[in-house]
């Protein structure tokens, strides 16, 4: 059922959000049942916001790091959907020597700055970028998207003193909360909520939105802090479109078989 799915749906618009989102959902499906790999919770969530991002928010001046790498799908998929990746490019996602890695790599690919496999080095890189620009006399931001789990490295606190401390106003960190990491939910590994009340205990202007409203984000990013970087707390549904798999920690990992897809197309087709 290659494409059939994505061939039912008639945008009438680029700036129909519901219909970019359903695209792009179902040929995130697609690439990940065809490729026969999993990561697809985190990828679901984390979609809207990366789509946001590369549709309506990053600028020519801007620098874009993907921290949470295991949603590098989405990320693909984002890519794909502004006309940056083909569906070619797409179809060698997860295979042997692709430039499309289950993580984002080190080079192939224009738009992935860095190879981020391993959590909690995002908010360093971007911190890093945003600091490069300030002292290049540079215009545009460095926008860093993390997971919630995430958080429980110190790697990304340091980070955080280092941008507040540098008053690094030029950087941007959005938070996928979707609640579950890939042993449990976040308050059962390692409990930090809420969450946004650390970031503003650190001094950071934060903000907390749905993240699953593109729109929301796309206002969110207007806020331009005096001080220190943007903090955006984006709440999300793990899986989110497919009801089998929202808010459950196994499809952190799990593959789709066959009837799996068939189903999460129908339901995502028919939103």
């Amino acid at each position: 059922m290659s494409g059939s799915r994505l061939e039912a749906v008639d945008c009438p618009s680029v700036a129909d959000l519901a219909c970019r989102s359903r695209k792009a959902k179902l040929r995130l499906l697609q690439m990940h049942f065809e490729s026969g790999v999993g990561h697809l919770g985190g990828n679901l969530s984390s979609l809207d916001l990366l789509l946001a991002i590369y549709h309506d928010i990053l600028t020519s001046d801007d620098q874009f790091v993907l921290s949470k790498g295991h949603s590098a799908g989405a990320l693909y998929v984002a890519l794909w959907s502004v006309g940056r990746l083909t569906d070619d490019d797409l179809k060698q996602f997860h295979r042997d020597g692709t430039r499309m890695s289950a993580h984002p790599p080190a080079q192939g690919i224009e738009d992935v700055l860095f190879a981020t496999g391993s959590l909690g080095h995002g908010v360093g890189l971007a911190a890093g970028l945003a600091m490069g620009r300030r002292f290049q006399r540079r215009p545009g931001r460095a926008i860093c998207l993390t997971s919630d789990g995430e958080w429980n490295e110190g790697s990304m606190w340091e980070a955080l003193i280092f941008a507040k401390h540098q008053d690094l106003n030029n950087q941007v960190i959005i938070v996928d909360e979707n609640g579950l990491q890939g042993f449990g939910s976040t308050t059962e590994v390692a409990n930090i909520a809420p969450l946004a009340d650390k970031f503003r205990a650190f001094g950071c202007t934060t903000l907390q939105i749905n993240g699953h409203d593109q729109m929301a984000l796309i206002e969110a990013m207007e806020t331009r802090p005096e001080e220190g970087p943007l903090v955006i707390v984006a709440k999300t549904i793990k899986g989110s479109g497919v009801s089998f798999m929202e808010n459950r920690m196994e499809w952190h990992y799990l593959p789709m078989t066959a009837a799996q897809y068939e189903s999460a197309c129908v339901e995502v087709a028919n939103t």
